[in-house]
């Protein structure tokens, strides 16, 4: 059974390059680092861990190229949120995108390493937050 999601995790051939990157974006620099190979995020309100692996340390048969699942942060401004991803370098990948009548938007970027990030508003997630709060 699933249970939670406990890292989501990105490649990059520029560590170093990505770190700084996300630390501007995250406005929080990387609780844990292994030099050369990996760095590590505690974000959001349950402290997931996002972490930044040196692409030579990926699994075989990796490409860079961006595709497979996306993981949807929940944003509660998501223009805001997209319009500063794409000041930041990123791409459009999936334009703001509203899911029916219900409240749940989605969009989604290619960060300047070639990695997906999605991000959502999601009506759900605060009503999960507001039940049991934040880590």
């Amino acid at each position: 059974m699933l249970r939670g999601m406990a890292t989501s995790t990105f490649y990059a051939d520029d560590l170093e390059a990505a770190k700084d990157w996300y630390s501007e974006f995250l406005g929080v620099e990387p609780y844990f680092h292994v030099p050369g190979g990996y760095y590590e995020f505690r974000i959001g309100d349950y402290l997931h861990e996002f972490g930044i692996v040196n692409r030579a340390y990926g699994p075989a048969g990796a490409h860079n190229a961006p595709g497979g699942a996306i993981v949807n942060w929940h944003v509660d401004d998501l223009q805001a949120t997209f319009d500063r991803l794409l000041e930041l370098g990123a791409k459009e990948y999936d334009p703001i995108t509203p899911r029916g009548n219900t409240g749940f938007v989605t969009a989604s970027v290619v960060d300047p390493f070639g990695n997906v990030l999605g991000l959502m508003s999601n009506p759900h997630y605060l009503e999960v937050l507001d039940k049991t709060g934040p880590a």
